[in-house]
């Protein structure tokens, strides 16, 4: 899509690179063409008679969050989300780039089901977007001639199968970690730890197992051993390793900054909710891995703090109400996430829990700078206008009325929370203000630079 408009934000706080700062921000044709700090000569500036004027006074420009991790649903698992509606929400919640899983149906496998992918996507994403070749046993050649300019990365599950996507052959896992063109962005669980867990969660229960028992399912130890195993070959091999959505604090114990190439994520209900919370959400906040212990999220908080995690994700994860609200076992696992995770994470700058700075660089820059994502991710002169305007003394309740997923609910349905989205910007055009959505989508596929 053709960019529209150009823009002047004046008198705005800007959060970017560790600062925060007053500045005015000029938008043209795209992309930021100045970031002039409050003092400097403005009426220098030659601005285009076309342009918009925002007054920001008192408000937040914060660099578009990118979002490595969501499951839009589409192809396949439409009625639960689809690239339009799912992306629309989250220009509503300040995301501004997805990178997208394979498991939809049918499975991105290979290049030609990617380009297809990319088909589907193109006029139809309020975000940009990229989209992840799941690894199988048998698709390391497919792997292997992926363009790696367009691709984000590759989704490898090393846990409980999703249909043909777990990896269970040693000389594949090998194969792949030996791979240096693209990241490899790791689901850990242990299948067999999960296999008998739930045999005795049966066992004991029979068909009927209470929610409480997902903790011990998909248990702390199902997620060390996966991820330490993980960790081992991309020591061995120097891969560039990225573990999503850590739940547990054993599992930090695996991460030094001895090995760069090895990152990690963590997703913001992980930071939100624990075990205390299965008696009032139940299924609803069904995941995998498994939320855990209260002890767990304060050890994820305080790795974010120390940067041993490095990137806030959603793990976007949409079903039907009706699929949700059913029995342990016939739940599906996931959370809608998307339009949230920043809101939710500024709660916790309320709190005074994490700094702004933290929140930027963990949901902007660093899955900029991890997966090699062209200029994106930051607000500097040169880059795209990917941003979200961020009013601090405004209030959002998470209501039917104001969730915009698809499947219209939310775990954190009847929370009010102390911080609002004014704005997104997408490469340069106001796709989200205040409420209302342009006319059409902005979103491109992303670009990537690989070293």
């Amino acid at each position: 899509m053709e960019v529209c408009n150009n823009y002047f934000i004046y008198n705005v706080f800007v959060v970017n690179e560790g600062k925060v700062f007053c500045a005015d921000v000029l938008i043209r044709r795209g992309k930021i063409v100045h970031v002039m700090k409050k003092g400097l000569a403005v009426e220098d500036l030659f601005i285009e008679d076309d342009t918009v004027f925002i007054d920001a006074t008192n408000k937040y420009l914060l660099p578009g969050v990118i979002d490595e991790h969501v499951h839009f649903r589409e192809p396949g698992l439409s009625y639960k989300g689809d690239m339009y509606s799912e992306s629309r929400a989250a220009v509503a919640g300040g995301v501004t780039s997805i990178m997208d899983m394979p498991n939809v149906s049918p499975q991105t496998i290979t290049n030609d089901l990617l380009d297809e992918k990319y088909h589907l996507a193109k006029g139809k994403m309020f975000t940009n977007y990229s989209f992840y070749l799941g690894a199988t046993n048998h698709n390391i050649e497919q792997i292997r001639q992926a363009d790696t300019s367009r691709i984000c990365g590759v989704k490898l599950f090393m846990g409980s199968s999703t249909g043909d996507m777990l990896v269970s052959d040693d000389k594949i896992l090998h194969e792949l970690f030996q791979i240096q063109t693209l990241p490899i962005a790791v689901h850990c669980e242990d299948e067999t730890i999960i296999a008998n867990n739930m045999q005795q969660a049966k066992k004991h229960y029979g068909e009927h197992v209470p929610i409480e028992e997902h903790v011990k399912i998909r248990s702390e130890e199902a997620c060390f051993v996966s991820t330490q195993k993980a960790v081992a070959l991309a020591q061995q091999y120097g891969t560039k390793l990225h573990i999503l959505h850590l739940s547990t604090a054993k599992e930090l114990t695996l991460l030094t900054n001895q090995y760069p190439n090895i990152s990690a994520e963590v997703c913001a209900a992980y930071l939100y909710l624990d075990e205390n919370d299965y008696s009032c959400l139940g299924t609803k906040m069904k995941c995998n891995p498994s939320i855990k212990q209260s002890s767990d999220k304060t050890a994820l908080l305080e790795a974010l703090l120390s940067e041993r995690i490095v990137t806030i994700a959603s793990d976007h994860a949409p079903h039907t109400r009706e699929e949700k609200e059913n029995t342990y076992f016939k739940a599906p696992s996931g959370i809608p996430m998307v339009q949230h995770s920043l809101l939710l994470m500024l709660e916790l700058y309320k709190e005074k829990k994490i700094q702004l700075q933290t929140i930027v660089n963990c949901m902007s820059h660093a899955p900029a700078r991890i997966y090699g994502i062209e200029q994106r991710g930051f607000i500097r002169e040169g880059y795209f206008a990917d941003l979200v305007l961020v009013d601090m003394e405004q209030e959002t309740d998470i209501n039917t009325d104001t969730i915009h997923y698809k499947c219209k609910w939310s775990p954190f349905e009847g929370k009010k929370l102390h911080a609002r989205i004014d704005k997104t910007f997408v490469n340069g055009e106001l796709v989200y203000d205040d409420g209302i959505f342009s006319a059409s989508p902005y979103g491109q596929a992303l670009q990537f630079k690989r070293t």
